[in-house]
């Protein structure tokens, strides 16, 4: 014995209710994970800045999503045809064409304006920023330089990265860094995922009218690996550095070591040095934590002689 013609369309709603719960939960995600919406977790106050938007963004869009599939399932269901009699027309009723114009562009408003403010804040520079840090990016490695921060002989800070080490951003957490990017040879671009931010590297920024620059804070410690991300070269894929976040604290103590002078080689400490000087666990660890550097070394083998000259 068939179903009721009445109990059909709450039976149809709870199945799909419960195929929907089911594929939810059979994901494995937190609430927090279903919230984001696929969007990765990030360390700074612009990441979560972003987030907020694209998250909000979602549900306005499965809002309307729901509201058009409602109305579509509403009109299968009880507007399906019954007679030769032509239903009644609306596509000359005047206040329903306003509406059907004055939605979508309130939509696209709303949009446009939140848009605008969450990119404000994200690519605000306020004055006297905590710390600055010149990136400095060239085929195919990083240079990281501090203004701020003299070592005995008058020279900023530095640390330059190379085939046999990836070189380490050290950086403060719950200050504000701005960093001064520019590119000694090819577009390159800066690039930290947990930043969720990416700007490109440009050889003199300052003659080809570029915004080099930008500010953000870090929320936590950790390491986390940056990357170019632009193609640039050879090496492009293998061009790595790191971020390595420090407690406030632990920072001054890092900096209070890079400007003197280490008794053991009679120069300035160095990034790993200085790291290694602190013992304080992987967080100071001396190498990079987050990759490897690359192998420079491009013939694997001896030449197979295929295709040469007898």
């Amino acid at each position: 014995m068939g179903l009721k013609e009445g109990t059909r369309l709450p039976r149809l709603v709870k199945v799909t209710g419960l195929i929907g719960l089911v594929g939810v939960a059979a994901t494995g995600c937190t609430t927090n994970e279903v919230l984001r919406f696929g969007w990765p977790q990030g360390v700074t106050p612009q990441a979560e800045s972003m987030r907020q938007l694209w998250t909000w963004s979602v549900i306005a869009a499965l809002a309307v999503g729901v509201l058009v599939w409602g109305l579509i399932f509403w009109s299968v269901a009880f507007h399906r045809k019954k007679s030769e009699e032509l239903p009644r027309q609306f596509q000359y009723n005047l206040p329903l064409e306003i509406i059907y114009s004055a939605i979508p562009f309130v939509m696209v408003v709303v949009l446009f304006y939140f848009t605008a403010v969450t990119q404000n804040y994200v690519l605000a520079k306020p004055a006297n920023p905590d710390v600055k840090v010149n990136v400095v990016s060239f085929q195919w490695n990083w240079e990281f330089n501090y203004p701020g921060y003299r070592t005995p002989d008058g020279q900023p800070v530095r640390t330059v990265g190379s085939s046999e080490e990836i070189p380490l951003l050290v950086l403060p957490t719950d200050s504000s860094v701005e960093y001064h990017l520019s590119s000694t040879d090819v577009i390159h671009s800066f690039f930290v995922p947990e930043f969720h931010f990416k700007r490109d590297t440009f050889p003199h920024p300052d003659k080809n009218n570029q915004d080099n620059v930008f500010q953000n804070t870090i929320d936590r410690e950790g390491s986390f690996v940056g990357r170019c991300a632009e193609l640039c070269g050879t090496y492009h894929s293998m061009m790595n550095f790191e971020v390595r976040a420090l407690s406030k604290d632990k920072f001054d103590q890092y900096m209070g070591l890079r400007t003197r002078i280490n008794p053991q080689t009679g120069s300035p400490y160095t990034a790993s040095e200085a790291l290694g000087e602190m013992k304080c666990g992987e967080l100071c660890a001396p190498r990079a934590v987050t990759g490897v550097p690359f192998d420079t070394e491009r013939t694997g083998g001896k030449p197979s002689g295929i295709g040469t000259a007898n």
